[in-house]
Order: C-alpha cells, then sequence, then structure tokens
C-alpha cells in the first residue's frame, strides 16, 4: 500500500522544485492547473458529503484566484488586464456562493471560466513566454 503522505510530500517537492526553475508564464499556468484541481476536489467532496474539506478546497482556489489577479498589471495589460480583474473578481463571488451552497453548477461555470482563461493563456506563442 502506498503512502498517501509519501505521495503528498513528493508532489509538494515535485512543485515546488518546479517553481524554482519555471517562467512566470509556467507559473501562471501552474496556478490555473492548480485552481482546476481544487475544484474537481471540491465537486468529489459534496458529492460524498465532506463539506469542510470542500470548503478548504474552494478557499484554496480562491486564494489562487487572488494571486492571479494580484500578478495582473493594468499599465502593461491595459483593457485585458482590467476584464481579467473583473472576470476573477466575479469567479471569486461565484466560489462564495458555491462553498455556501454546496452547488456543483457553480463550480462548473467556474471550472468552465478558468478553462477558458488557461486555453488563452496556453495560446501565448513562445516568443511571448
Amino acid at each position: 500500500m502506498v503512502n498517501k503522505k509519501a505521495l503528498e510530500g513528493y508532489g509538494r517537492n515535485a512543485i515546488e522544485s518546479e517553481v524554482n526553475y519555471a517562467s512566470p508564464y509556467r507559473i501562471i499556468q501552474m496556478l490555473m492547473e492548480g485552481a482546476l484541481a481544487r475544484l474537481a476536489t471540491a465537486k468529489g467532496c459534496i458529492a460524498r458529503n465532506e463539506i469542510a474539506e470542500k470548503g478548504r478546497q474552494i478557499a484554496w482556489c480562491i486564494r489562487i484566484i487572488e494571486g492571479l489577479r494580484s500578478s495582473l498589471d493594468e499599465e502593461q495589460g491595459g483593457e485585458i488586464a482590467g476584464n481579467l480583474d473583473a472576470l476573477y473578481d466575479y469567479i471569486n463571488r461565484r466560489l462564495l456562493d458555491a462553498n455556501l451552497n454546496n452547488d456543483v453548477e457553480i463550480l462548473d461555470e467556474v471550472t468552465h471560466l478558468i478553462e477558458e482563461i488557461k486555453e488563452g493563456w496556453d495560446g501565448i506563442p513562445a516568443e511571448y513566454h
């Protein structure tokens, strides 16, 4: 039997190692991937009636979105940065609603929004990374 704590530790160490060498572009990708993983876990928690863990996963996702939001540079990003700021604010308000109401449909909505943002981010040509 695989030790769950050991796997969690390995995963944490692997992520920390990647962050140490990642470009800012890759770090944003990792944050989005992390948010999507937290959303999927939160959905599972709702299905299993693990309400406390659902709350932790959604709170973690909110912190990730706030990290993405705080990294926006409205001076360089202009209108796009302003639009993302508003979208991140909306996402976090929806996450609060999902948490309060154990609403999987809201989590699906937020997942879709983050996937769209990530798809755009992933499509940025390498010369702009």
